[in-house]
């Protein structure tokens, strides 16, 4: 059997809808287990809400405000969030198809247990992501700034951080497959054991050198 080479690339295929309604929720319009489809919102405003099951299908939101609420089992497909504000964001056991994030800051993300298919998430600011048990296939972070991601027992499928600025990959029981980090800025990288398995270039085996020598219990004098 031949070998295996090169790093498949995730295929994101968003096409941003079209044909939408222009809705301004107000207060106690969207409640536990709505389906809002087919909207194009201005400022969504979810903070401190609990509203497990929502679901959002071909939707634009200019901006989504997300901060303390408790959004578990959310589910978001073929939509584009410009915005996302969330100094913690709870959607675990989710379920995110074919969306783009465009930007914003997210100070804890936790996401555990969740799907994530078709996702692209650019120019964000990310303190600790959370995606232990999670599935990710075909997922970007472009662009992004990211302090923190555990991927503790989760699957990753063709991911990949061009142009994103790294400081720990952590976790064990990892499944990599096609996860590029070519691209990424890991200067200042501080873990990388979440991520065993993944491709990276051959300048950045230069910068990491000391980092997989401790890792592998080596010392270098």
């Amino acid at each position: 059997m031949a070998r295996k080479t090169g790093v498949t690339a995730p295929r994101i295929t968003l096409t941003e809808p079209t044909d939408l309604e222009d809705w301004t929720p107000g207060p106690g319009d969207v409640l536990t287990g709505d389906r809002i489809e087919g909207k194009r919102i201005g400022v969504l405003e979810l903070s401190g809400e609990r509203l497990p099951d929502l679901e959002v299908e071909e939707c634009v939101i200019e901006t989504l405000r997300a901060g303390d609420a408790e959004l578990r089992g959310f589910r978001i497909r073929d939509s584009v969030v410009e915005v996302l504000d969330a100094p913690v964001l709870r959607a675990v056991s989710g379920a995110w198809r074919e969306v783009r994030i465009a930007g914003g800051r997210v100070g804890s993300a936790e996401l555990h247990d969740s799907s994530l298919a078709g996702v692209e998430f650019v120019g964000l600011k990310l303190g600790f992501v959370n995606l232990r048990a999670s599935t990710l296939t075909d997922v970007v972070f472009r662009d992004c700034v990211i302090d923190e991601i555990d991927i503790a027992d989760a699957r990753l499928l063709r991911v990949s951080f061009p142009g994103s600025t790294v400081r720990e990959f952590a976790g064990t029981n990892t499944r990599i497959e096609d996860v590029d980090l070519r691209d990424a800025d890991l200067d200042r990288l501080e873990r990388l054991d979440g991520l065993r398995g993944a491709t990276i270039g051959g300048e950045q085996l230069f910068t990491l050198a000391p980092l997989l020598a401790a890792q592998a219990g080596y010392r270098v004098e």
